[in-house]
């Protein structure tokens, strides 16, 4: 991709700061993330995970999609009566990257969605290559599109889906998806907030977490880890 994948969504909350009068500092007491963190994802050199971007709009009080798309920022999203439709495809505007995952953000013209809806691939091979667990309000929803991810929760045995396998699990259980050693992980996942609202208006308190080391890079890490021990696959 010919494109620095932070570019988008570091103009875009810039262009949406500058246009509420806010500085840098402000952003970060409303969200509880670090000024660093904001002004590295503002200028390109920093992304940001799921759970992240969920607190960055809760505490901007705006929808996901604001921060995917060219509208104007300062306008209020608007809710259509009925006949809602949205054709996505997959584009760079879309995409961002944390180095352990790559996602394209599916149908951002559309604000105040039930459902985040995303496709990506994973590239983390361990849990200490990961980091901490990802935990957000609501529900997921996990189709493995090609290869195998080995999926890791803080209440389950880990289990390895093949492509075509899915799983649904609780989002604010601890969980990772990491990449099998010689297979491409490719997988769509659909993320609602547990009073159906995509996961904005849900989300009632700070993410206690700090910004996990992992949360850094424009490009993926290479894949040269292998886990410590073997994951048995579900169908074994």
């Amino acid at each position: 991709m010919n494109t620095d994948p932070t570019d988008s969504l570091g103009r875009r909350l810039k262009r949406w700061r500058q246009l509420h009068g806010l500085r840098i500092s402000d952003v970060g007491a409303r969200t509880g993330l670090a000024v660093s963190t904001i002004s590295k994802v503002e200028n390109g050199a920093m992304s940001l995970t799921y759970d992240k971007l969920l607190q960055l709009a809760k505490g901007l009080s705006i929808d996901i999609a604001e921060l995917f798309r060219d509208a104007d920022l300062d306008e209020a999203p608007q809710r259509p009566v009925m006949a809602r439709r949205s054709v996505s495809k997959p584009n760079k505007d879309d995409y961002v990257t944390t180095g352990l995952y790559e996602y394209w953000y599916l149908n951002t013209d559309l604000s105040q969605k039930m459902m985040t809806p995303m496709i990506g691939q994973v590239h983390a091979l361990t849990l200490e290559e990961f980091g901490d667990f990802i935990r957000h309000p609501g529900e997921e929803f996990l189709m493995v599109l090609e290869g195998a991810i080995a999926v890791h929760t803080e209440f389950y045995t880990p289990v390895v889906l093949q492509a075509g396998e899915t799983l649904y699990i609780d989002s604010n259980m601890g969980h990772a998806y990491l990449a099998v050693p010689g297979q491409v992980g490719r997988f769509v996942v659909v993320c609602a907030g547990d009073k159906g609202d995509g996961g904005m208006a849900s989300v009632r308190q700070k993410m206690a977490r700090d910004l996990p080391a992992h949360e850094t890079s424009e490009k993926p890490l290479a894949r040269t880890r292998a886990p410590k021990a073997p994951v048995r696959s579900r169908k074994a």
